[in-house]
Protein backbone atom coordinates (compact mmCIF):
# COMPACT_ATOMS: atom_id res chain seq x y z
CA UNK A 1 0.00 0.00 0.00
CA UNK A 2 1.35 3.45 -0.65
CA UNK A 3 1.69 5.74 2.09
CA UNK A 4 -0.94 8.80 1.64
CA UNK A 5 0.71 11.10 3.88
CA UNK A 6 4.28 10.37 2.31
CA UNK A 7 3.34 11.89 -0.61
CA UNK A 8 1.11 14.82 1.45
CA UNK A 9 4.89 15.42 3.59
CA UNK A 10 6.77 15.86 0.66
CA UNK A 11 4.82 17.74 -1.97
CA UNK A 12 1.13 18.50 -0.91
CA UNK A 13 1.35 19.34 3.34
CA UNK A 14 2.71 22.38 4.47
CA UNK A 15 6.62 23.13 5.37
CA UNK A 16 6.71 25.11 8.30
CA UNK A 17 9.24 27.47 10.19
CA UNK A 18 9.24 29.36 13.44
CA UNK A 19 8.45 33.20 12.50
CA UNK A 20 11.29 34.38 14.36
CA UNK A 21 13.80 33.35 16.90
CA UNK A 22 17.20 30.71 16.65
CA UNK A 23 16.52 27.96 14.62
CA UNK A 24 14.93 25.03 17.08
CA UNK A 25 16.05 21.14 18.16
CA UNK A 26 14.72 19.15 15.88
CA UNK A 27 14.01 15.45 15.54
CA UNK A 28 13.53 13.41 12.92
CA UNK A 29 12.09 9.89 12.39
CA UNK A 30 9.10 8.09 10.97
CA UNK A 31 5.74 7.67 11.58
CA UNK A 32 2.87 5.37 10.12
CA UNK A 33 5.24 4.72 7.23
CA UNK A 34 6.09 8.09 6.58
CA UNK A 35 8.35 10.91 7.56
CA UNK A 36 8.03 12.78 11.07
CA UNK A 37 9.80 15.86 12.43
CA UNK A 38 9.57 17.42 16.01
CA UNK A 39 10.60 21.13 15.89
CA UNK A 40 10.84 22.24 19.27
CA UNK A 41 11.89 25.67 20.10
CA UNK A 42 13.07 27.47 23.69
CA UNK A 43 13.79 24.40 25.51
CA UNK A 44 17.48 23.19 27.47
CA UNK A 45 18.91 20.24 25.20
CA UNK A 46 18.33 18.06 28.28
CA UNK A 47 14.27 19.17 27.98
CA UNK A 48 14.40 18.23 24.46
CA UNK A 49 16.23 15.08 24.59
CA UNK A 50 13.63 13.88 27.33
CA UNK A 51 10.92 14.64 25.33
CA UNK A 52 12.57 13.30 21.94
CA UNK A 53 12.90 10.09 23.61
CA UNK A 54 9.44 9.41 24.82
CA UNK A 55 7.74 11.07 21.57
CA UNK A 56 9.69 8.40 19.82
CA UNK A 57 8.19 5.31 21.97
CA UNK A 58 4.76 6.87 21.96
CA UNK A 59 5.08 6.55 17.81
CA UNK A 60 6.62 3.34 18.17
CA UNK A 61 3.66 2.27 20.28
CA UNK A 62 1.13 3.74 17.62
CA UNK A 63 2.86 1.38 14.69
CA UNK A 64 2.40 -1.46 17.24
CA UNK A 65 -1.41 -0.89 16.91
CA UNK A 66 -2.64 0.88 13.83
CA UNK A 67 -0.03 0.27 11.23
CA UNK A 68 -0.42 -1.53 7.68
CA UNK A 69 3.33 -1.36 7.30
CA UNK A 70 4.02 -3.64 9.86
CA UNK A 71 3.04 -6.51 12.52
CA UNK A 72 0.30 -4.86 14.38
CA UNK A 73 -2.91 -4.79 16.06
CA UNK A 74 -4.65 -4.17 12.77
CA UNK A 75 -2.84 -6.17 10.91
CA UNK A 76 -3.85 -8.70 13.15
CA UNK A 77 -7.47 -7.61 13.15
CA UNK A 78 -7.53 -8.04 9.80
CA UNK A 79 -5.93 -11.22 9.16
CA UNK A 80 -8.34 -12.89 11.43
CA UNK A 81 -11.34 -10.64 12.04
CA UNK A 82 -11.31 -10.90 15.74
CA UNK A 83 -8.51 -8.86 18.02
CA UNK A 84 -8.67 -9.35 21.56
CA UNK A 85 -8.03 -7.14 24.15
CA UNK A 86 -7.72 -4.23 21.73
CA UNK A 87 -5.04 -0.98 23.14
CA UNK A 88 -6.36 1.94 24.08
CA UNK A 89 -4.88 3.70 20.81
CA UNK A 90 -7.03 0.96 19.01
CA UNK A 91 -10.12 1.93 20.72
CA UNK A 92 -9.60 5.71 20.89
CA UNK A 93 -9.24 5.29 16.78
CA UNK A 94 -12.32 3.49 16.90
CA UNK A 95 -14.33 5.95 18.49
CA UNK A 96 -13.10 8.92 16.76
CA UNK A 97 -13.72 6.75 12.93
CA UNK A 98 -17.57 6.31 14.10
CA UNK A 99 -18.19 9.92 14.84
CA UNK A 100 -16.29 11.14 11.86
CA UNK A 101 -18.37 8.37 9.69
CA UNK A 102 -21.72 9.44 11.26
CA UNK A 103 -20.97 13.39 10.74
CA UNK A 104 -19.83 12.89 7.18
CA UNK A 105 -22.34 10.74 6.04
CA UNK A 106 -20.30 7.80 5.83
CA UNK A 107 -17.66 9.42 3.24
CA UNK A 108 -15.17 8.86 6.26
CA UNK A 109 -15.09 4.90 6.29
CA UNK A 110 -12.17 3.05 7.68
CA UNK A 111 -13.81 -0.43 6.12
CA UNK A 112 -12.29 0.78 2.93
CA UNK A 113 -9.53 -1.14 2.84
CA UNK A 114 -10.39 -4.33 0.84
CA UNK A 115 -12.13 -1.56 -2.15
CA UNK A 116 -8.87 0.61 -1.99
CA UNK A 117 -6.71 -2.81 -2.47
CA UNK A 118 -8.93 -4.13 -5.40
CA UNK A 119 -8.50 -0.85 -6.92
CA UNK A 120 -4.60 -0.75 -7.02
CA UNK A 121 -4.51 -4.01 -8.33
CA UNK A 122 -7.23 -3.68 -10.80
CA UNK A 123 -9.78 -6.42 -9.34
CA UNK A 124 -12.97 -6.06 -9.87
CA UNK A 125 -14.45 -4.40 -7.12
CA UNK A 126 -18.12 -5.82 -6.72
CA UNK A 127 -16.92 -7.59 -3.71
CA UNK A 128 -14.60 -5.39 -2.25
CA UNK A 129 -17.20 -2.69 -2.32
CA UNK A 130 -19.98 -5.24 -0.23
CA UNK A 131 -17.53 -5.51 2.12
CA UNK A 132 -16.86 -1.28 2.73
CA UNK A 133 -19.20 -1.94 5.93
CA UNK A 134 -18.73 -0.18 8.67
CA UNK A 135 -21.69 -0.92 10.52
CA UNK A 136 -20.50 -4.57 10.51
CA UNK A 137 -17.40 -3.94 13.14
CA UNK A 138 -18.34 -4.08 16.60
CA UNK A 139 -16.15 -3.27 19.56
CA UNK A 140 -15.64 -2.88 23.40
CA UNK A 141 -13.23 -2.72 25.63
CA UNK A 142 -12.48 -6.82 25.21
CA UNK A 143 -12.80 -7.06 21.58
CA UNK A 144 -12.70 -5.83 17.88
CA UNK A 145 -14.91 -7.80 15.49
CA UNK A 146 -15.13 -7.73 11.98
CA UNK A 147 -18.66 -8.79 11.26
CA UNK A 148 -17.65 -10.64 7.57
CA UNK A 149 -14.88 -12.83 6.54
CA UNK A 150 -12.86 -10.31 4.12
CA UNK A 151 -13.56 -7.19 5.72
CA UNK A 152 -10.34 -4.81 6.85
CA UNK A 153 -10.00 -1.92 8.22
CA UNK A 154 -7.20 0.73 7.12
CA UNK A 155 -6.75 4.24 9.68
CA UNK A 156 -4.68 5.71 7.56
CA UNK A 157 -6.92 8.55 7.03
CA UNK A 158 -6.43 9.46 10.49
CA UNK A 159 -3.88 7.82 11.92
CA UNK A 160 -1.13 10.17 11.83
CA UNK A 161 -3.23 13.02 12.80
CA UNK A 162 -3.75 10.71 16.09
CA UNK A 163 -0.20 10.54 16.54
CA UNK A 164 0.48 14.01 16.60
CA UNK A 165 -2.24 14.85 19.27
CA UNK A 166 -0.09 12.12 21.21
CA UNK A 167 2.91 13.70 21.23
CA UNK A 168 1.50 17.15 22.06
CA UNK A 169 -0.36 16.03 24.60
CA UNK A 170 3.66 14.98 25.61
CA UNK A 171 4.50 17.44 25.14
CA UNK A 172 2.49 19.46 27.36
CA UNK A 173 2.80 16.99 30.32
CA UNK A 174 6.73 17.93 29.53
CA UNK A 175 5.86 21.49 30.79
CA UNK A 176 6.80 22.21 26.91
CA UNK A 177 5.52 25.05 24.23
CA UNK A 178 6.70 26.61 21.31
CA UNK A 179 6.73 23.17 19.17
CA UNK A 180 5.63 22.01 15.73
CA UNK A 181 4.36 18.49 15.02
CA UNK A 182 4.94 16.90 11.51
CA UNK A 183 3.45 13.36 11.06
CA UNK A 184 2.19 14.28 7.74
CA UNK A 185 -0.22 16.91 9.83
CA UNK A 186 1.08 20.02 11.25
CA UNK A 187 0.24 20.25 15.24
CA UNK A 188 1.07 23.44 16.16
CA UNK A 189 1.58 24.10 20.23
CA UNK A 190 2.29 26.98 22.28
CA UNK A 191 2.01 30.91 21.00
CA UNK A 192 4.84 31.00 18.87
CA UNK A 193 2.98 31.91 15.14
CA UNK A 194 4.20 29.09 12.77
CA UNK A 195 3.95 29.96 8.92
CA UNK A 196 2.68 27.77 6.72
CA UNK A 197 2.07 26.98 2.95
CA UNK A 198 -0.34 24.66 1.43
CA UNK A 199 0.18 23.59 -1.75
CA UNK A 200 -1.43 21.73 -4.46
CA UNK A 201 0.20 18.25 -5.48
CA UNK A 202 1.77 20.14 -8.37
CA UNK A 203 4.07 22.46 -5.82
CA UNK A 204 2.19 25.23 -6.38
CA UNK A 205 1.55 27.15 -3.24
CA UNK A 206 -2.35 27.44 -3.12
CA UNK A 207 -2.06 29.68 0.11
CA UNK A 208 0.22 30.87 3.41
CA UNK A 209 -0.82 30.87 6.59
CA UNK A 210 -0.16 31.24 10.40
CA UNK A 211 -0.24 28.08 12.40
CA UNK A 212 -0.36 28.78 16.27
CA UNK A 213 -1.89 26.27 18.83
CA UNK A 214 -3.54 24.45 16.46
CA UNK A 215 -3.56 21.65 13.67
CA UNK A 216 -3.40 21.81 9.28
CA UNK A 217 -4.17 18.70 7.33
CA UNK A 218 -4.15 18.34 3.70
CA UNK A 219 -5.34 15.57 1.26
CA UNK A 220 -5.12 14.98 -2.99
CA UNK A 221 -6.50 12.22 -3.96
CA UNK A 222 -4.79 12.62 -7.15
CA UNK A 223 -1.56 13.32 -5.38
CA UNK A 224 -0.81 9.35 -5.81
CA UNK A 225 -1.78 7.30 -8.25
CA UNK A 226 -2.69 3.72 -7.94
CA UNK A 227 -4.44 1.13 -10.11
CA UNK A 228 -2.41 -1.19 -12.63
CA UNK A 229 -2.18 1.80 -14.93
CA UNK A 230 -1.49 4.56 -12.14
CA UNK A 231 -4.05 6.59 -13.31
CA UNK A 232 -6.82 6.25 -10.25
CA UNK A 233 -7.02 8.31 -6.85
CA UNK A 234 -5.43 6.99 -4.00
CA UNK A 235 -8.80 8.54 -2.02
CA UNK A 236 -11.80 6.56 -2.65
CA UNK A 237 -15.53 7.66 -2.12
CA UNK A 238 -16.97 4.42 0.02
CA UNK A 239 -20.80 5.20 -1.28
CA UNK A 240 -19.91 5.39 -5.16
CA UNK A 241 -17.10 7.00 -7.65
CA UNK A 242 -17.18 10.67 -6.96
CA UNK A 243 -13.87 11.68 -8.29
CA UNK A 244 -11.90 13.18 -5.47
CA UNK A 245 -11.20 17.22 -5.16
CA UNK A 246 -7.77 18.12 -6.19
CA UNK A 247 -6.62 19.71 -3.11
CA UNK A 248 -8.77 19.84 0.37
CA UNK A 249 -7.15 21.45 3.63
CA UNK A 250 -8.67 21.64 7.01
CA UNK A 251 -7.38 22.93 10.01
CA UNK A 252 -8.58 22.18 13.90
CA UNK A 253 -8.06 22.18 17.66
CA UNK A 254 -6.87 18.61 17.20
CA UNK A 255 -4.32 17.04 14.06
CA UNK A 256 -7.13 13.87 14.02
CA UNK A 257 -10.03 16.24 13.34
CA UNK A 258 -8.33 17.86 10.74
CA UNK A 259 -6.85 14.76 9.20
CA UNK A 260 -10.07 12.47 9.43
CA UNK A 261 -12.40 15.90 8.00
CA UNK A 262 -9.30 16.43 4.94
CA UNK A 263 -9.86 12.84 3.55
CA UNK A 264 -13.20 13.07 3.96
CA UNK A 265 -13.99 16.35 2.35
CA UNK A 266 -11.87 14.70 -0.92
CA UNK A 267 -14.99 13.47 -1.92
CA UNK A 268 -17.85 15.70 -0.47
CA UNK A 269 -19.70 18.50 -1.69
CA UNK A 270 -19.97 21.31 -0.58
CA UNK A 271 -23.14 21.74 1.45
CA UNK A 272 -22.13 18.33 3.17
CA UNK A 273 -18.93 19.52 4.08
CA UNK A 274 -20.45 22.21 5.87
CA UNK A 275 -22.97 20.10 7.87
CA UNK A 276 -19.94 18.09 9.11
CA UNK A 277 -17.99 20.78 10.24
CA UNK A 278 -20.79 22.23 12.05
CA UNK A 279 -20.64 18.81 14.15
CA UNK A 280 -16.71 19.66 14.82
CA UNK A 281 -16.58 23.04 16.51
CA UNK A 282 -13.41 24.83 15.93
CA UNK A 283 -12.31 22.87 12.57
CA UNK A 284 -12.34 25.15 9.63
CA UNK A 285 -12.24 24.62 5.83
CA UNK A 286 -9.01 26.21 4.68
CA UNK A 287 -8.91 24.88 0.95
CA UNK A 288 -11.23 23.19 -1.76
CA UNK A 289 -9.38 23.48 -5.15
CA UNK A 290 -10.29 21.32 -7.78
Amino acid sequence: MIPRRRFLTLSACALAWPAMGAPPQIWRGTAMGAAATLRLDGADPLQARSFFAEAARALRQTEAAVSLHRESELTRLNRTGLLLHPSAAMLDLLDLSHRLHGATGGAFNPSIQPLWLARARGAPEGEARALTDWGRVAWDRTRVRLGRSGMALTFNGVAQGWAADRLARIAAAHDLTDLLIDCGEQRALGGRAWQAGIADPGGAILRRMTLRDRALATSSGMGTRIGPASDRPHILDPRGDRLPHGTVAVSAPRAALADGLSTAFCVMEAGAIRSALAAFPGCRLEILHG
